[in-house]
């Protein structure tokens, strides 16, 4: 069974605003406030035609998606996938408004994609699609304004395609106009393994907080991307023990902990783990219901839904992926007492590496892996301790604890900004 496949269908943009609402009543938000903070600032939507290896022309929808700047210029990934649709990355861009207040980054929140699954185009019209819809974004991207950024099926490699495309337009290089480059023209060491290195990182602080050591730890991570595989590991190196993981292939299982290093070489040269001979096979969707300490749903969103929550067996559940969880689910997981921790803290890891190189761009002045990974870390272990002060003092839930913390900030900084004219 393929990740679209076990894909549980939700609204994703009501429960965005459920989740937004349900921390304004607990801030006490006045309702025009409310209605602000979830109506994003502007939306733009293209049709980019674009000629095929075989000569036909073909329409593809793409759409980005400014939530809101009260706190500084909008940034956020571009993702290709066949699910994309406006309702799906407004939702992405309102989370990611909350996430960057969260962690502290004077940035805003924006999302983008394009309706196209990649996997069935050649490397020539990959590029093609990439480079049209940028040209057809001109005026949206700006190194001041809206900063793009990688996310599910995009890489460095498209992301030097949009710097290259922008630039060239604008007849000067412009390496500050998207982050998640590759190294050689402006990237950040340490961007590529950022946001799985985050969800360890989250993880690292919650296990401290409850008193949990690492070895041994059982843990099933459902995504074996540029995610999941990273967070896979880290989390090896560190005496955990990856009893399962997947990819849109299918899934795998020892319950003695897989060969992780051996597993990333397979797939290194492979792609996919389909074919691999080091463990037994499983189908995707009994991933989720392994008996593990830890389920980190890496792939796409709506994956722990109401029909499949009270088979969840995990003790902590860890969102490397945006939106993995329903917001019924959320209830009957809360209800079960399975620990949450939401995605707007466990993947900013991405994000905050971005800011990074985005600020070693504007400054020409670069740093080291080490310095990178000290900073990322040290930005999540401080996001950290403020959601759990809003645990602790108001007797919620993670997810509501950073989202009082998120939503709180942007809040704030519109009441003090005012309304103009």
């Amino acid at each position: 069974m393929t990740t679209g496949t076990l894909h549980h269908e939700i609204d994703h943009l009501e429960k965005a605003k459920l989740q937004l609402r349900k921390g304004a009543e607990l801030l006490e938000l006045a309702p025009g406030l409310v209605d602000r903070l979830e109506t994003p600032d502007k939306i733009f939507q293209v049709h980019s035609p674009v000629r095929l290896d075989d000569g036909s022309v073909h329409m593809f929808a793409g759409y980005r998606v400014q939530h809101n700047n009260v706190l500084g210029p909008y940034t956020g990934g571009i993702r290709f996938h066949a699910s994309v649709d406006l309702d799906k990355i407004k939702s992405l861009a309102m989370l990611m408004t909350w996430q960057c207040a969260l962690v502290g980054l004077p940035y805003g929140g924006a999302k983008g994609g394009v309706t196209v699954d990649p996997h069935g185009l050649s490397l020539g019209e990959l590029e093609r699609v990439t480079r049209r819809h940028t040209a057809d974004m001109i005026a949206v991207f700006d190194p001041q304004k809206d900063i793009p950024s990688p996310d599910y099926n995009t890489h460095p490699r498209e992301m030097a395609w949009i710097m290259d495309t922008w630039s060239t337009n604008q007849g000067y290089a412009a390496p500050g106009v998207v982050t998640g480059k590759p190294e050689a023209i402006g990237g950040t060491q340490g961007r590529a393994q950022a946001t799985g290195r985050g969800v360890v990182y989250a993880l690292d602080e919650l296990l401290r907080h409850h008193g949990r050591d690492w070895k041994g730890l059982r843990v099933v991570v459902q995504g074996f991307g540029k995610l999941g595989s990273v967070a896979a590991g880290l989390l090896h190196e560190r005496g955990a023990r990856v009893v399962a993981v997947s990819d849109l292939t299918g899934g795998i299982h020892d319950p003695e902990g897989l060969d992780i290093p051996d597993l990333l070489a397979y797939t290194r040269s492979h792609h996919f783990i389909r074919g691999y001979r080091g463990a037994a096979m499983l189908p995707e969707e009994d991933l989720l219901y392994l008996d593990c300490d830890v389920l980190i749903p890496a792939s796409l969103g709506g994956q722990i839904h109401a029909g499949n929550a009270d088979r969840i067996r995990a003790e902590y559940v860890i969102e490397g992926a945006n939106a993995p969880t329903t917001f019924e689910a959320d209830t009957i997981l809360e209800r079960r007492g399975v620990t949450v921790l939401p995605d707007i803290f466990v993947n900013s890891g991405g994000v905050i590496v971005s800011y990074f190189e985005w600020v070693q761009g504007t400054q020409q002045l670069f740093w080291t892996e080490g310095e990178v990974n000290d900073r990322l870390q040290a930005i999540m272990a401080r996001a950290f301790n403020r959601v759990v002060q809003n645990v602790e003092s108001r007797k919620v839930s993670y997810r509501m604890a950073a989202y009082i913390e998120g939503v709180g900030r942007v809040a704030d900084a519109f009441k003090l900004r005012g309304l103009y004219p």
